[in-house]
């Protein structure tokens, strides 16, 4: 006789039956989420240091315990430790990219490139990571996503040119694909339904602190080590991380789960690598130049192609029938727009603030705690927003807050306080991701059955990931654009001699980390400097704008595509 459980619902009674699961020779009970309630509020989300349904991923996982409990905290330990590591260097970059370009001689595009190398291989793999856990062993999978980010850590620390940098970056979100649904599935498979969610509050609180410090972290390394320091320091985490896992983690197999869909995985990166390139180069040569047209068109196929195999393939990395949904294809379609915003937000803050305004990297990279405090005090509240109003309502406002925030950014100039300029942007940003993220992942998570839990967050985590991918590669043609068309202007007003202007014009691909000719006398020089400073924050604004638009478009996705007040 199957167990089955008595509950109550809606007024009403009936019995669930319970189903079973075998793990390191246990015979457990499991519980999987009725599918007409949404799932339990989540404890924490952050947007700067996961993407959305980072936790639905653990709670959507298969239900198992060891025999030993007693490893739970050497567990813990583990899974934070690697989940840290890998968020940590996903914004952490991002502060060293001033360093970046004056040591190794880099251009713009080849700082986006730093970012972007590892965002693709992280967004691409990063299902397939889950299922190859599945098939070989998620200790094993783990384990081997921890070594491949350390050796790519210690290989972009030692890189001698850009070139080597981004190679070693790509190799880097290679392991984080892996060790990341790892880390996930492992909390998963280690802690009963009962404690399982006092292991995710841990979890959540402590992959918080250590993100949210990273950056702070990482600036004062930048500061007054090296930004070499920065790669270097995840060599003795990830040691670490496997004596843990190899004394006291557990394996565990999912063999109704465990086939590997390579060949949409192949074309998903190489049909968004294609698009990446043909969007950086086109800031280049523009749209018209051969290259880029056969490029874009090619990626184009690819991913044409990717859609076709996700519909004929029995276990896709990507189940396009999920999308049948109004209200999944909805809330992740608000995804897409709000964390492309908050993509270019990240990647272009920092340089302004370094380069710009002539913060310390340590100052640049505690700007964002604000944000990071907000999204942590708020989210248990947050979570909550769903029962008292449904969902529309919260996802409606949160982006529009957002939005108030974009614009309060387009404000500053170059100069003044940061309390001023940048605080009550960066308060209303994360704000209205508050506002926004948990009743987000709850109304996508009750949007499908509850067998489809675990394929539905890792679809929207890759949705966000691959927002911010394209874009900092559109934002950047944008920037670019802006930045050459105004310092041409700036320029042309200072009647510079010929050979420093065409010097200057050579170096715009730099941004504000244009070397400004010395020969014309300090008076000068601070001209040229004011100059490019006032361009770049030209640029600066613009994409704010954008930001401000996109998080609107998000707003009126919500309106119209989802369904309030009952989800």
């Amino acid at each position: 006789m199957k167990p089955v459980r008595h509950e109550e619902y809606d007024g009403g009674k009936r019995e669930r039956e319970l189903p079973t699961t075998w793990s390191d020779g246990c015979f457990v009970l499991g519980e999987s989420f009725p599918t007409q309630r949404p799932p339990p509020k989540l404890p924490n989300m952050w947007a700067i240091i996961r993407e959305p349904c980072d936790d639905n991923i653990i709670r959507s996982g298969s239900t198992t315990a060891p025999c030993a409990k007693a490893r739970g905290r050497w567990i813990l330990a583990a899974t934070i430790l690697a989940s840290s590591m890998a968020f940590i260097d996903g914004t952490v970059v991002n502060v060293a990219l001033p360093a970046l370009q004056t040591n190794l001689n880099a251009t713009a595009v080849d700082a986006q490139w730093v970012i972007e190398a590892y965002s693709l291989l992280l967004s691409a793999f990063l299902l397939v990571g889950g299922s190859l856990g599945d098939h070989y062993g998620r200790r094993r999978i783990f384990l081997l996503g921890v070594i491949l980010f350390a050796i790519a850590s210690a290989a972009s620390g030692l890189a001698g040119n850009i070139g080597q940098l981004i190679a070693a970056r790509a190799f880097q979100g290679f392991g984080a694909a892996l060790l990341v649904p790892g880390s996930l599935a492992i909390i998963s498979g280690s802690f009963s339904e009962q404690e399982r969610g006092r292991a995710i509050g841990t979890w959540s609180g402590l992959s918080a602190i250590t993100t949210g410090i990273g950056p702070v972290l990482g600036g004062w390394l930048i500061e007054h080590v090296s930004w070499r320091a920065v790669f270097f320091i995840n060599l003795p985490l990830a040691l670490l991380i496997i004596l843990i896992s190899l004394r006291h983690v557990g394996e565990n197999f999912d063999g109704e789960n465990s086939r590997v869909d390579w060949v949409g995985a192949s074309l998903a990166v190489i049909g968004l690598g294609s698009l990446v390139y043909g969007l950086i180069e086109s800031s280049q040569v523009g749209f018209s130049d051969r290259k880029v047209v056969i490029v874009l068109i090619a990626s184009a196929v690819l991913l044409i192609a990717f859609c076709f195999v996700e519909t004929r393939v029995g276990h896709p990395m990507l189940p396009l029938a999920l999308f049948r949904s109004r209200i999944f294809a909805g809330t992740n379609l608000l995804t897409l727009l709000l964390y492309a915003a908050l993509g270019g937000t990240l990647f272009f803050l920092p340089l302004n603030l370094i380069q710009v305004q002539q913060y310390p990297p340590t100052a640049a990279g505690a700007a964002l705690l604000p944000f990071i405090l907000i999204m942590s005090l708020l989210s248990r509240w947050s979570g909550g927003l769903v029962t008292h109003y449904g969902a529309k309502l919260p996802l409606v406002i949160g982006p529009l807050v957002a939005a108030l925030g974009y614009a309060l950014l387009i404000v500053p100039g170059v100069g003044g306080s940061y309390w001023i300029n940048f605080f009550p942007g960066i308060v209303f940003l994360g704000l209205g991701m508050a506002i926004t993220v948990a009743p987000l992942t709850t109304t996508m998570m009750s949007s499908v059955s509850a067998n489809r839990a675990g394929i539905a967050s890792g679809v929207n985590n890759a949705v966000a990931r691959t927002a911010g991918l394209i874009a900092i590669a559109v934002l950047g043609i944008v920037m670019l654009q802006v930045f050459k068309s105004e310092l041409d202007r700036h320029v042309s007003e200072l009647r510079l001699p010929s050979s420093t202007v065409s010097s200057l014009r050579a170096q715009s691909n730099k941004l504000a980390a244009i070397a400004v000719p010395q020969s014309r006398g300090r008076e000068a020089e601070q001209a040229i400097r004011r100059s490019i400073h006032e361009s770049f924050v030209s640029g600066f604004r613009t994409l704010m704008t954008i930001g401000a638009v996109l998080a609107v478009a998000s707003a009126i996705t919500a309106l119209v595509l989802v369904r309030g007040p009952d989800v």
